[in-house]
């Protein structure tokens, strides 16, 4: 039985005389699973982010979501940028509910559409900024109201690209609880990409660690065993956790290299 997501033998090289970005990237992801992709700058874990989203094309290999070949962008597959891209002269909820209109126009009603676009501000607790403009709210609120927009669109799979990026470290933290309940809540496919090793053992079921490119391809796959729900303070002396972060800062930082690419 195949995977849900199913990411097979991805190469890309953006002109035919650079080496490659990315080398044979393959991983399977199961209906449900929140992966974090991780490794340090220029490894090409945006770019691969972007090859599932649709919005660039691979070199080589390919990508099948639910039984469906990926070749071009679609709202079975939403993005959440570390630049919220909300525009400015809507208010929150209208921005939202651009979203639900493009996607749901034609089969839902008028009154089916506006309940959705509250349902989904509610989820991420923004209805009391509801008609507020993003000039008139903070940074972790607009993500907020970003998270809602893509969760609207009832994707298959939540792409979040450095979602928490451009936070403080409470906001962060705070928007890092509120992803784990509602991943909880909706069992949402989830491919995050991310610098942060504490937030990708606190969020993730699976690691998958980058090499350094060019030629970047994944080194390791960690699976981090701690049970669900997670506590992030009952965690800061959780032996799984500190173990599991260990493992991943031992890779990052002693094993990060790529054999094949430096030997070529």
């Amino acid at each position: 039985m195949s995977a849900f997501l199913e990411i097979s033998d991805i190469s890309l090289s953006f002109k035919p005389t650079m080496p490659q970005v990315l080398r044979d990237v393959t991983l399977s992801i199961d209906k449900g699973e929140y992966v974090s992709i991780i490794g340090h700058s220029g490894c090409g874990k945006s770019t691969l982010l972007n090859i599932v989203a649709g919005l660039l094309k691979a070199s080589g290999g390919g990508v099948v979501l639910d039984g469906q070949e990926v070749d071009s962008p679609g709202p079975d597959r939403a993005v959440v940028f570390q630049n919220h891209s909300l525009l400015p002269w809507l208010t929150c909820r209208e921005n939202v509910r651009l979203a639900v209109d493009q996607v749901f126009g034609r089969r839902k009603t008028r009154a089916e559409r506006a309940i959705w676009v509250d349902t989904n501000l509610e989820l991420v607790r923004m209805m009391p900024a509801a008609d507020k403009r993003p000039g008139e709210i903070s940074g972790g609120m607009k993500q907020r109201i970003g998270i809602a927009r893509a969760l609207a669109m009832q994707p298959k799979v939540l792409l979040l690209d450095e979602p928490f990026g451009a936070l403080d470290a409470l906001t962060r933290a705070h928007l890092q609880d509120q992803v784990m309940d509602i991943h909880a809540r909706l069992g949402t496919t989830i491919i995050m990409i991310t610098h942060d090793v504490d937030e990708a053992v606190l969020l993730s079921d699976r690691i998958v660690m980058m090499t350094n490119g060019p030629e970047a391809t994944i080194g390791e796959v960690m699976n981090v065993e701690m049970p669900r729900p997670r506590n992030r303070l009952a965690l800061t002396d959780d032996k799984a956790f500190l173990g599991a972060r260990a493992r991943v800062m031992e890779f990052l930082y002693t094993r990060h290299r790529n054999p094949a690419a430096e030997a070529a």
